[in-house]
């Protein structure tokens, strides 16, 4: 089971990094349907993964002056992001109790999944055919960071494609500047959410090597996508953003006849 999961988190860590989704899109649907853990560890395990990950990268960009982050911008929008995280985190508690069977609400985060992932694939797709926004006031970008927390953490993910949805409309991002603001504002927010969860005393009872490995293998797909990324054109790093979202569509479809239609 443990190598199974660290093959996910280092693959999954390598799109994300090149695609700026941060990984957790992919891990938790993947962990989802392999049907190997509870929904509440998936998500644990998912966020800490991404946090390794995401710390990775930013770090490594700042120490390199390779960074592309938009601190004006990407700043607000992380802090209503973590308000918005809490939030979706409690709304995701209160949802959970509302069923005898914790698989049922693992349902419901599989269909929001995919039908947001397939929102977000077809605005992805015909957004060169409209028109993008450059909004500038910070008080807008915290509102529109809290919209994201709350519908990344609910989700179990962190943000994913979403965030750069949200770049590429509001903010006028081309795809690889918008991955490295979309991971700025995943660590942010997970960084929140992983204490928040501490502070609460809500970890679920995990294996160290489990939590370890995971985390490592997704600083190493990190360190492998961020190697791919600098030999892909922009155009490139779209078409692989938009096959990863196939990719989770498919996986959330699996996990609703998994968790509501078995």
């Amino acid at each position: 089971m443990q190598s199974i999961c660290f093959l996910v988190a280092f693959g999954a860590c390598i799109i994300g990094k090149i695609c700026g989704m941060g990984g957790g899109v992919i891990i938790k649907p993947a962990l989802d349907a392999l049907g190997i853990m509870q929904v509440t560890e998936i998500n644990f395990l998912s966020g800490c993964t991404v946090l390794g990950m995401t710390c990775w990268s930013v770090g490594k960009s700042l120490v390199q002056h390779e960074s592309q982050i938009d601190l004006s911008i990407s700043t607000p929008l992380a802090i209503g992001a973590a308000v918005g995280g809490m939030a979706g985190k409690q709304m995701f508690s209160a949802v959970a109790g509302l069923f005898l069977n914790a698989d049922t609400a693992g349902g419901i985060q599989a269909a929001l999944l995919c039908t947001a992932t397939f929102a977000t694939l077809l605005y992805t797709i015909r957004k060169d055919r409209l028109t993008m926004l450059q909004v500038r006031n910070p008080a807008v970008c915290v509102l529109i960071g809290l919209g994201l927390g709350m519908l990344g953490t609910f989700l179990g993910i962190g943000g994913g494609p979403f965030n750069m949805a949200v770049l590429f409309f509001f903010f006028s991002m081309p795809t690889k500047v918008a991955a490295q603001n979309s991971l700025y504002i995943i660590l942010i927010s997970q960084s929140v959410g992983i204490i928040t969860t501490a502070v609460t005393g809500s970890i679920p009872t995990l294996s160290i090597i489990l939590l370890c490995g995971m985390v490592l293998c997704g600083v190493l797909g990190s360190e492998a996508g961020g190697r791919i990324n600098k030999r892909l054109s922009d155009r490139q790093a779209t078409l692989l953003f938009e096959g990863s979202m196939l990719l989770v569509m498919v996986l959330s479809a699996c996990n609703i006849y998994r968790f509501l239609l078995k």
